[in-house]
């Protein structure tokens, strides 16, 4: 069973200078990023089935980048490359604790002009299509959400959407707001991290915020809550399942999330698309171990977990 995703696929220059924010910063490191194709990396790291929907620029970035995804074997086949814009960059600035500060250039970036027309339809026979909110802009890639997400639902596929929260893409917060609860509505499954509750629904209680989120098509929320683990919710069943996460010595949390959502789709996808609270624990488990694992190591996709470290950390701790 195949997890489709689709959006950014960026470079993040990431600081060799810890503790800065990004005025200090003197020195960056080229890394492959993008939420969405971090969680494509992940997937195919652990063994199962990927495919990236996208674009990128005509150029030395825009190869990297399709290069990077081909040796985790991700299928890159369907990513489009563009001479009409360059491919998207982001810098990134880490804290003491291994937070981050983004700024983006991407005005628009190549991946934001991907288009619908572009969406294979062959691709969505029963499977997964992921998908967060950094693409949702005014863009052609807005409408190419839309036509995967028709065609995941025509297939008896599952939506997953992380809305992914960057601030800074949007001068309008507002809109950015309406456009989420937008795509919110046509999802199966909702990751959120919990410091993005509250800007999303205005509510500083978790189960009042929540219950507000179950609209439209939703039926599970998940909240990542860092080093805490995570809770998951079904619809119309009271309380939640919950890993309470692992301990590590964490330098860089970019990507955690993603690297948590890669785990879950991948386990998912195992699971022949089946969540339930007979095996909803055990996948939260697997994909807290996986978030934390990957915050042992710099940078976002390069150095994601394998599966043999996945097993070997989960069976030390």
């Amino acid at each position: 069973m195949k997890v489709i995703t689709m959006g950014e696929l960026l470079i993040d220059f990431m600081p060799k200078e810890k503790g800065l924010d990004l005025t200090g910063v003197r020195n960056f490191i080229k890394h492959a990023g993008g939420a969405p194709a971090n969680v494509s990396a992940v997937v195919a790291k652990l063994g199962g089935d990927a495919t990236f929907l996208g674009q990128v620029g005509h150029d030395s970035f825009g190869h990297y980048l399709i290069d990077k995804l081909k040796s985790f074997n991700v299928d890159t086949s369907y990513i489009h490359q563009t001479s009409k814009a360059l491919t998207s960059i982001s810098f990134v600035s880490l804290k003491d604790n291994g937070e981050r500060d983004f700024m983006f250039y991407r005005n628009p970036g190549a991946d934001e002009l991907y288009e619908a027309a572009m969406v294979p339809k062959l691709l969505f026979d029963h499977n997964i299509f992921h998908f967060c909110s950094v693409s949702l802009t005014d863009n052609p890639i807005k409408d190419a959400h839309l036509k995967a997400i028709k065609l995941t639902r025509e297939n008896n596929g599952l939506v997953s959407f992380d809305p992914n929260i960057r601030l800074s893409l949007w001068h309008d917060h507002k809109k950015l707001l309406n456009r989420i609860y937008e795509f919110l509505d046509l999802a199966d499954i909702l990751k959120v991290a919990n410091d993005e509750l509250s800007f999303l629904t205005g509510f500083h209680d978790e189960k009042i915020a929540i219950k507000s989120l179950f609209k439209g098509s939703v039926k599970v929320i998940i909240i990542t809550r860092g080093k805490e683990g995570a809770r998951l919710y079904f619809k119309d069943i009271e309380g939640f399942i919950e890993h309470t996460g692992y301990v590590v010595d964490s330098i860089d949390t970019t990507g955690a999330g993603d690297a948590f959502m890669g785990a879950f789709l991948y386990q998912l996808s195992k699971n022949n698309l089946v969540l339930n609270q007979h095996n909803s624990y055990d996948i939260l488990k697997f994909s807290n171990a996986y978030a934390a694992l990957s915050t042992t190591k710099l940078g976002g996709m390069e150095n994601i977990p394998s599966m043999q470290e996945l097993k070997l950390f989960i069976k030390s701790n």
